[in-house]
């Protein structure tokens, strides 16, 4: 007999955010190593999530989800997308059996907004409004070597 093991999410609430516009907040505590949201939109081919990407640089909700294909929560999404950057995060995204999940990094408490490091890999630095002690001043993957290029470009 298989059975079917419905995941309990926590409650969430969206609203103004002081990071950016509206965020995903906590209705509730959430404890760290918890499933929060999944990440939903249209499943598209990278190639054209790197074309709807270049359409509109600073409003994109495109997600990568693997080597071949992209999610753009702005078609068929949800609250997910909704969930702000920040250099200090409460939480991470990770792939699991084909869905990508935001899930808590530590204990959240009721009330708290949902964040996640958005790690981009980009051809330009993206600025970042965080505001944590923390920020670093942009949200591109600070290990990746195309940031530490444009980062010392910046410099000199």
């Amino acid at each position: 007999m298989h059975e079917n093991k419905e995941i309990k999410l926590p409650k969430l609430v969206v609203k103004e955010s002081q990071i950016h516009s509206s965020g995903v907040f906590a209705a509730e505590p959430i404890k760290e190593g918890q499933k929060i949201i999944e990440y939903k939109g249209e499943k598209i081919p990278g190639a054209e999530g790197d074309r709807r990407s270049e359409l509109d640089e600073k409003l994109t909700y495109i997600f990568i989800l693997n080597d071949k294909y992209d999610i753009d929560g702005s078609v068929d999404g949800n609250d997910a997308r909704l969930a702000n950057h920040s250099c200090n995060p409460n939480a991470y995204t990770d792939v699991i059996d084909d869905k990508i999940w935001i899930i808590a990094d530590r204990d959240i408490m009721e009330g708290e907004e949902i964040t996640y490091d958005y790690s981009f890999d980009a051809d330009e630095l993206e600025e970042c409004y965080c505001g944590s002690e923390k920020c670093r001043g942009h949200m591109n993957d600070p290990d990746d070597e195309s940031t530490k290029k444009l980062l010392k470009e910046k410099l000199n």
